[in-house]
C-alpha cells in the first residue's frame, strides 16, 4: 500500500519540520543565548518580559502568541506558536543535545501542527535563518 502523505506529513502532527545545526557554544552558553533578549528575539520575536515557566503565555510585538508548555533548563523548551493571521497553533520545540566535543551543542528546531506544504517550506526557511543567526553569534562572541 502506497502512502499519498506529501514530505514532512504526518497523520498524528500534520505537517513538521525539524533543523538543528552544531554550534560552538557550551550547553550552558546555548542555553543562555536562546533565553536572553536579544537570543529569543532571533527566534520567537520581540516580547516583553518572559521568564520561561511553564504555562506562561506570551505575546510578542508582532502578534505571534502562544504559551509556554515545558522548559527544562539546558536542555529542552516547548511552546505553542502561532503568528497573527494563522488559523491554528503550532507545537514549537527546541532542543539542546550534547555532542562529543566539549564547547559545541547542537540545536535543534522542530516544529509540528503546520498547516500544509507552504507553511512547512515557510517555517524551514525561517529556522534555517535563526540557527545561522545563533550560530553567526556564537562565533563571535556577541552573546548576551
Amino acid at each position: 500500500m502506497g502512502s499519498n502523505k506529501a514530505v514532512g506529513q504526518t497523520a498524528e502532527a500534520g505537517f513538521q519540520i525539524g533543523v538543528r545545526r552544531t554550534l560552538p557554544l557550551y550547553q550552558e552558553e546555548a542555553w543562555e543565548l536562546l533565553i536572553s533578549p536579544s537570543g529569543r528575539k532571533l527566534w520567537l520575536g520581540e516580547v516583553a518580559d518572559l521568564s520561561f515557566t511553564k504555562g506562561q503565555a506570551y505575546q510578542t510585538v508582532d502578534g505571534c502568541s502562544g504559551e509556554i508548555r515545558v522548559v527544562k533548563p539546558l536542555e529542552q523548551l516547548r511552546l505553542t506558536w502561532q503568528p497573527a493571521g494563522w488559523e491554528h497553533a503550532s507545537t514549537l520545540q527546541i532542543r539542546l543535545l550534547p555532542t562529543a566535543n566539549p564547547g559545541r551543542t547542537t540545536i535543534s528546531f522542530h516544529q509540528e501542527k503546520l498547516e500544509n506544504e507552504e507553511r512547512r517550506e515557510e517555517m524551514k526557511a525561517r529556522w534555517e535563518a535563526v540557527i545561522a543567526d545563533l550560530q553567526s553569534i556564537g562565533e563571535h562572541g556577541a552573546v548576551q
